[in-house]
């Protein structure tokens, strides 16, 4: 696990607060992508082979991006982590430089002063929190958007993790989304092919529920609860909350799903793929809540002596609490449906649910092709995401010369499958970075409701 560590005196200050100062960063990116741009032009009009051109800009660019956004954290760091998720969705040539800076993203950030962490402890646990908490290292273990972690021991014995939200992280959140969502197309642009403006509407949607650490620990304890002592997987199990402080059982892990995507063998990749789907199904079945932040950093790799191990689940900010306490009947059924290649009923099924509007047209065989990156995975016993079957998927829905290019201006994404729909992208993303192989259709059989009997 790729961390970033600092002693007392470290040279990481502390979140960079105000608005004005973040603003200028954020704004600032656009402008270096311009100023690089303009240089690759002078250098090709110069005799420089255009490819090299092209490869160095998009390496500065990503290099620049992605630091800014990992220094800033807050929504900004926020950001830069949803958007290595879709990573594998964009061509190889244009993925490849920001490969390496998109996947930092997913396991790590800049953390604050120790002297920082020690006043949040006192002003949330009570001035005598040391009495409980008797041991505490100074160092951040890891750190991310909006807080970071210190590895403690409990007066119970226990060893804890104590998650620390950092000084102004509401407001550098919601602060910085707004920002970028003001830069959106400007963004975009040195983000080819990748529409940034639904990412952070979603971001925007559920920043109170990540900032809020009560509302966290209860979806926690209500996780660890369900998968206590379960063979595969591991919840820590909830020690103490104040509004800015969260205290966890601590997990022993050395590293994420982020390592596996990294340098993982096809055993590994399979391994922890299907456990990572299992868990998204499995976990809404059993707590009636979407672990909805599934980008592989939340995800640790648990070793287990001679065998492939089980996989730790953190990070319970955000989480859909499903109406009815499951995943939708009607998902389920019109998936199988339609991976039965019946139009006529898929689309019935999808007006009725409020997918398509009444009055609308629709080309029953277009919405099925449209559709494919949620079906074709539930069509087959066994199969294998990639990064070459996502990048198909995305550059046949964004290609105007299709006919389902326009298709998406005729869906309507009813309020309850929103954050439902943005996971289920967000989970195929992470199995095409796994480039792994899973019984995806016989997960969907047992664990999503309507799938198994969709009449």
């Amino acid at each position: 696990m790729r961390l970033w560590v600092v002693g007392n005196n470290g040279g990481v200050n502390d979140l960079p607060r105000k608005a004005i100062v973040r603003g200028a960063r954020l704004a600032a990116l656009p402008l270096g992508f311009a100023g690089r741009t303009a240089m690759g032009l002078g250098k090709r009009l110069g005799g420089a082979n255009a490819e090299v051109v092209l490869s160095d800009v998009q390496q500065r660019t990503a290099e620049q991006v992605f630091r800014t956004l990992g220094e800033l954290k807050g929504g900004a760091m926020k950001f830069g982590q949803a958007l290595s998720i879709m990573e594998s969705a964009l061509p190889e040539d244009m993925a490849a430089p920001y490969r390496s800076q998109l996947t930092a993203l997913q396991d790590s950030a800049p953390p604050m002063p120790t002297r920082t962490v020690r006043t949040i402890l006192a002003d949330d646990l009570g001035a005598d929190w040391k009495k409980r908490l008797v041991a505490f290292d100074p160092e951040p273990a890891a750190a991310a958007s909006i807080g970071q972690v210190h590895k403690g021991t409990w007066y119970d014995g226990r060893e804890v993790a104590v998650k620390v939200q950092y000084p102004g992280a509401g407001e550098a959140l919601l602060s910085d989304l707004k920002q970028i969502a003001r830069l959106g197309r400007s963004i975009g642009s040195m983000l080819p092919g990748v529409d940034v403006n639904p990412l952070i509407d979603e971001l925007l949607d559920r920043a109170k529920d990540e900032l809020n650490y009560p509302l966290e620990a209860e979806a926690q304890s209500a996780f660890a609860e369900a998968f206590a002592d379960d063979p595969r997987f591991v919840i820590p199990a909830v020690v103490e909350v104040g509004p800015r402080v969260l205290i966890s059982e601590w997990l022993d892990s050395e590293s994420s799903l982020a390592a596996v995507i990294a340098d993982g063998s096809q055993a590994e990749r399979d391994h922890y793929g299907q456990l990572f789907t299992r868990f998204l199904f499995d976990g809404a079945q059993r707590t009636g809540m979407l672990h909805a932040d599934p980008h592989p950093g939340n995800y640790r790799v648990i070793p287990s002596e001679g065998e492939l191990g089980k996989l730790g689940v953190l990070d319970f900010g955000a989480v859909a609490r499903l109406e009815g306490g499951q995943l939708p009947e009607a998902m389920g059924r019109l998936i199988r449906v339609a991976s039965l290649s019946d139009h006529d009923a898929l689309l019935e099924g999808l007006r009725d649910e409020g997918f398509v509007r009444p009055g609308i047209k629709i080309d029953p065989d277009v919405l099925l092709d449209y559709l494919s990156p949620f079906v074709e995975p539930a069509s087959s016993e066994q199969f294998t995401f990639s990064r070459a079957w996502m990048r198909e998927q995305f550059q046949r829905i964004n290609n105007p010369r299709e006919p389902g290019y326009t298709l998406a201006v005729k869906l309507n994404l009813p309020a309850s499958y929103m954050l439902i729909h943005r996971t289920w992208l967000g989970g195929v993303g992470v199995m095409c970075q796994l480039e792994a192989t899973a019984p995806f259709r016989a997960i969907l059989t047992q664990f999503l409701p309507g799938f198994a009997n969709p009449e």
